[in-house]
């Protein structure tokens, strides 16, 4: 009996040894990063082993006015362990929120995370500062994304 427990621990410690390659794969999802306070839709492309690029929009428009947020992220992968990435990234963004306009800067440090036999699906979380300015007040903020606001992708 011992044979078999030392063997199936074995076999499942092998199995789960290496982290999830996303390299050449594009997420499709969701972020509520942006300033703008809309839902934006997210892009996400990892180029190599260590690093990724995406994107996000958000619109939200009517007869008489358009918020948006548009912003462009770059990733560069720290480290990585079973099922898990930890990142750097930084996003530049433009936004457009009730008549006032502005950018916002965000460095972070985070982790995308994957279900064991769901890789498909990542799950994000991302701390920092972020510095963002709209129209006439420039802010300097620290930032926590949790797994709901920072990141949600599905991977073709």
């Amino acid at each position: 009996m011992r044979k078999i427990l030392l063997i199936l621990t074995l076999s499942t410690l092998s199995t789960a040894s290496f982290a999830v390659n996303m390299m050449g794969r594009t997420g499709i999802g969701y972020s509520n990063q942006l300033i703008s306070d809309l839902d934006a839709l997210s892009f996400k492309v990892q180029k190599s082993r260590d690093l990724a690029y995406g994107a996000l929009l958000a619109i939200d428009g009517d007869d008489e006015n358009i918020d948006y947020g548009l912003g462009v992220k770059i990733y560069k992968y720290i480290f990585d362990e079973p099922q898990l990435n930890f990142y750097g990234a930084a996003l530049i963004g433009l936004i457009q929120r009730d008549d006032e306009s502005g950018f916002q800067v965000d460095g972070t440090l985070g982790s995308e995370f994957h279900i064991p036999g769901i890789e498909s699906v990542g799950f994000s979380f991302e701390f920092g500062i972020s510095v963002n300015k709209l129209d006439s007040s420039t802010r300097v903020q620290t930032v926590g994304y949790n797994f709901f606001s920072a990141a949600v992708h599905f991977y073709l």
